[in-house]
């Protein structure tokens, strides 16, 4: 018997059959949670198969049997109407999406979901910046490899040649992920790999003797107009050899004991320079172990520092860290263009380190050292041990940060914006941070 509006009406998910037929393997079912679906049952393939309709009323039962008989017109014509629907969708989402902006933000938001959120905003910026002002508003089935050249070679015109690798490899996943939805058939970004001018080795210069690296220091603190937070950010990053990123985004609240015997900066793993999965795993916090003069930077930058997170922030904008490039820039202007940067610092604390221990003949000391970078090593113990050699890591930490610091004055010399006030007048202004840097 076939089905009336009446009987789809009355069906409910506890009658005693839930489910009532219309003839011609079409069916009308009640869900538990009262909705009610139309369902097509059909044979392809050798296989029995079954396509949702729709749901009723939303789906009326005139129109239910009008899709039944377009559906069966298709099995009768040897095609399968799930893969059929599967790709008018597909379809429908390509014209939505259209321009390749459009694709490249729809590829963002899905395939950088569980990358961090700082990588994942670079990604974004550099399509804002070299791709999309080029060929953005173009449907993405219509860009082609000289388009995609020719935005390459704009970025290999100022020198960063690392940046355009990178950009092509960003540009590359979005036509990967648009073919496998089928959005796009080719991927041109691929085309041109080889075209490419080939990557420099990343340089980072470093000054690898004392007496150069308190150069560095020396020139970089005796700049006039420099803001606080430049000079604190590289004498810290001196002082530590962490990596730059860290430094640069330090907040207080990673700071502990200060005024104790065994001051600690401890960097959460998410910050560190490892896996996807490590970042995740608390286990894998990096402890640094804090210096006489370290400390006195520390507590200087939180008295100056608007900031109730981060110890140097941005110079405009009191909410934002310090931009990675800051420093950088810094040294440049003040000399030391191509001699040293601020991720050198690594560089020399190493070599530096390195060269004493084999003087003094303490071998023990190499392995610490390394340890020291946050060089990731295998084993258990290094992983999860988070003081592994911290009476020793704590005695070099002061071994090397007497010897950069011989004859410099204290962070507060340095800083006019502390010794012209009384401590108690930045805590009373917590807002008025611009007229610090300008006395």
């Amino acid at each position: 018997m076939k089905l009336t509006d009446k009987a789809c009406k009355n069906l409910k998910p506890t009658a005693p059959e839930p489910r009532l037929s219309d003839g011609g393997n079409l069916y009308l079912h009640a869900l538990p949670g009262g909705t009610k679906s139309w369902r097509f049952r059909y044979r392809f393939a050798g296989k029995q198969k079954q396509l949702v309709l729709g749901t009723y009323p939303d789906l009326s039962l005139a129109e239910a049997r009008k899709a039944r008989n377009q559906a069966q017109s298709l099995v009768d014509d040897g095609q399968d109407p799930a893969v059929v629907r599967h790709q008018d969708k597909v379809t429908r989402r390509a014209e939505a999406l259209d321009c390749f902006e459009l694709v490249a933000r729809a590829w963002h938001r899905e395939a950088t979901s569980n990358r961090a959120p700082r990588y994942a905003q670079q990604i974004l910026e550099r399509f804002e910046r070299h791709v999309f002002k080029e060929f953005g508003s173009i449907p993405i089935k219509k860009v082609t490899a000289p388009m995609v050249l020719a935005a390459i070679r704009k970025i290999e015109k100022t020198g960063a040649l690392e940046m355009a690798h990178r950009v092509r490899i960003h540009i590359s996943d979005v036509f990967v992920w648009s073919i496998s939805s089928g959005l796009a058939e080719t991927d041109p970004a691929a085309l041109i790999k080889k075209a490419l001018k080939p990557r420099e080795p990343e340089l980072r210069p470093a000054m690898l003797t004392i007496r150069n690296a308190q150069r560095v220091l020396r020139n970089s603190e005796a700049t006039s107009g420099v803001f606080w937070s430049v000079r604190l950010a590289s004498r810290l990053l001196a002082l530590t050899a962490a990596r730059p990123g860290v430094v640069w985004m330090a907040a207080r609240s990673e700071f502990e004991g200060l005024d104790g015997p065994e001051p600690i900066w401890r960097i959460p793993a998410d910050k560190m320079k490892l896996t996807r999965s490590q970042k995740k795993d608390a286990t894998y916090e990096f402890i640094v172990p804090l210096s006489r003069q370290a400390v006195a930077v520390a507590k200087v930058a939180m008295l100056l520092s608007p900031s109730k997170t981060w110890l140097f922030p941005g110079m405009t904008r009191a909410d934002k860290p310090i931009s990675p490039s800051t420093v950088s820039k810094h040294y440049r202007e003040v000399g030391f263009t191509g001699k040293h940067v601020p991720h050198g610092w690594r560089a020399t604390f190493s070599t530096v380190m390195n060269e004493r221990a084999a003087m003094a003949n303490r071998k023990d000391d190499r392995e610490i050292i390394d340890l020291m970078l946050a060089h990731v090593q295998e084993g258990v113990e290094i992983i999860y041990n988070r003081y592994l050699y911290m009476p020793r890591r704590r005695e070099l930490a002061q071994e090397w940060a007497d010897l950069l610091m011989e004859g410099f004055p204290p962070p507060g010399a340095i800083m006019p914006e502390v010794t012209s006030q009384p401590s108690e007048v930045w805590h009373e202004r917590p807002l008025d941070w611009r007229d610090r840097r300008q006395r």
